[in-house]
C-alpha cells in the first residue's frame, strides 16, 4: 500500500522544485507564479519550498542563477541620500560579483542567457520587475529616471562585468575595485540624478 498525501524531501525533491518552477516562471512570469503552484506541480508541500529556498524570491533568484538577495541590496544601494547612489550602486554590483563565487554564478548565467530563451525571459523579468521598479519608486516619476536611463546604468554595470569576468580584458580584470567605482560612479550618478 502506498503512502497518501505530498511527498517530503529527499535527494531529488530540491532539483525536481526547481524544474517545476523554472517552467511556471517562464510561462507565467514572477508575479504569475506562486510557492503554493510550485509546491502543488511539484507534489510538495509549500513549507518544503519554503525550506529550501526561503520563499518565492529565492527560489527565483535560484532558478535565473542571480544571487539571493540582490533585490534588498540594490534597493538599500539606491535609497540613501541621491548625492552618492551612483558609488553605491557600483559597491554593490562589485560586492555581490566580485568575489570567486560570484564571477562563476556571473559566467554561468550569460551561459544561460545566451544560450536559452527560457533564462533570458525569466532575467529579463526579474530586472524589469525588481530593478527597475526599486529604482523608479526611489527615485521618483519617469519624468525624473526615465527607464532608458535606468538601462543605461544597467548596460554600464553589465559591459563591466562582462569585461572583467567573462573576457577579462587586462585593463578592466586586473582593476581594482576602487578604482572601477571611481570610473563608473560619476557616470551612473549622472544617470540616476540628471
Amino acid at each position: 500500500m502506498s503512502a497518501r498525501g505530498r511527498r517530503s524531501g529527499g535527494a531529488d525533491t530540491r532539483a525536481e522544485i526547481l524544474d517545476v518552477a523554472r517552467g511556471l516562471f517562464a510561462a507565467k512570469g514572477y508575479d504569475g507564479t506562486s510557492v503554493r503552484g510550485v509546491a502543488r506541480e511539484a507534489g510538495v508541500d509549500p513549507a518544503l519550498v519554503h525550506h529550501y529556498f526561503d520563499g518565492k524570491p529565492g527560489l527565483f533568484s535560484e532558478v535565473v542563477g542571480v544571487p539571493a538577495g540582490i533585490e534588498e541590496q540594490i534597493t538599500a544601494a539606491v535609497a540613501g541620500p541621491h548625492e552618492g547612489a551612483g558609488e553605491r550602486v557600483v559597491r554593490t554590483f562589485l560586492r555581490v560579483w566580485d568575489g570567486p563565487e560570484g564571477r562563476d554564478r556571473f559566467r554561468a548565467l550569460v551561459g544561460a542567457v545566451a544560450s536559452h530563451e527560457e533564462a533570458a525571459h525569466l532575467l529579463r523579468d526579474f530586472v524589469s520587475r525588481s530593478i527597475l521598479r526599486s529604482l523608479a519608486h526611489i527615485f521618483g516619476d519617469e519624468d525624473v529616471l526615465p527607464d532608458l536611463a535606468v538601462a543605461a546604468v544597467g548596460a554600464q554595470l553589465v559591459g563591466m562585468a562582462l569585461l572583467r569576468y567573462l573576457l577579462e580584458v587586462p585593463p578592466m580584470a586586473d582593476a581594482d575595485p576602487e578604482e572601477i567605482v571611481a570610473v563608473l560612479a560619476p557616470p551612473i550618478q549622472a544617470l540616476l540624478v540628471p
